[in-house]
């Protein structure tokens, strides 16, 4: 195959893990035509049916399948090799792509990063939300934030901050026309606030601890959100229980806005990791970023 149609090899690998032309050509900067017209062109030069298209999705075909696996790989060890030889310039250069939850991404990582790109203005910095367990690998990210107790074992782990703790809370006014649960299996008859988690499409489920038992609620109510800030909004305005980070709601339990309820069934637990494959081969901006963001106590 001619040179000048590996371009079209790395739109395929776009399409293929992004399965939808929306997300690939953003990802790529192009129209979702002219992205389309590329991958007719590579399967008509090919004689290969790559993709199998729907209304509503892309995947790939068995040949499609054979392709990211043997050649996708490839095109990771130039790009890899190519950010090793970026080291030799005299400033620390590259770009870090890092997947967090917006918590994680405006308490610690943007204090702590910001900094760092000012020191080093060649050095690019992508923060992508998610609260998913993203797959860090397949979507190209270098490195991904979650707490210490959901890491994969294969995976490098790097403290980014301190044990964390999660705290049921509720506005005054909230208190005012329901009683306080004493017991987590009382918050069932509560309006508590709903986080919807993307990985299975599912409901956030409460967990509590005590004395070493673990008790798992089902909690109901008439709000769902994707986020964190707004769950919060909502328990400040009196609309339900939240189940939040024990830092975001400190300063409002301190000024009253907002009273903790079962905080003797809210142990603390591993905070924020960094985490990498361990095969991962560290540039100079890569180890920089680490270093930023480790926590010391």
């Amino acid at each position: 195959m001619p040179r000048e149609n590996y371009n079209d090899l790395l739109a395929f690998i776009a399409v293929a893990r992004e399965q939808s032309f929306t997300r690939a050509a953003a990802q790529l900067g192009v129209s979702q035509s002219a992205l389309s017209h590329t991958i007719r062109g590579l399967e008509t030069r090919l004689g290969l049916r790559l993709l199998t298209r729907t209304t509503r999705s892309v995947s790939p075909t068995e040949a499609g399948e054979q392709f990211l696996r043997r050649v996708a790989p490839h095109f990771e060890e130039i790009e890899v090799e190519l950010t090793a030889l970026s080291e030799l310039r005299d400033k620390p250069a590259g770009n870090i792509r890092i997947t967090a939850g917006d918590h994680a991404i405006s308490t610690i990582l943007w204090p702590r990063l910001s900094p760092l790109l000012a020191e080093y203005p060649d050095i690019s910095i992508e923060l992508s939300i998610d609260y998913g367990l993203t797959d860090i690998v397949a979507q190209r990210f270098d490195a991904g934030v979650r707490f210490g107790e959901r890491l994969e074992k294969d995976m490098i782990a790097v403290p980014i901050g301190p044990a964390a703790r999660m705290l049921v809370v509720g506005a005054p006014s909230y208190f005012a026309r329901h009683p306080k649960p004493q017991t987590p299996r009382d918050l069932i008859g509560h309006n508590c606030i709903h986080m919807r988690m993307p990985t299975y499409g599912g409901l956030y489920v409460w967990e509590f601890e005590k004395d070493g038992r673990e008790l798992n609620v089902n909690v109901q109510g008439q709000l769902v959100f994707n986020a964190v800030q707004p769950m919060l909004e909502a328990a400040l305005g009196g609309f339900g229980l939240g189940y939040l980070l024990e830092d975001m709601v400190r300063p409002h339990i301190e000024a009253g806005r907002l009273l903790p309820v079962l905080e003797d069934w809210s142990p603390p637990f591993a905070g924020y990791h960094l985490y990498y494959p361990n095969r991962r081969r560290s540039s100079q901006a890569f180890s920089l970023v680490v270093e930023a963001l480790r926590y010391s106590p």
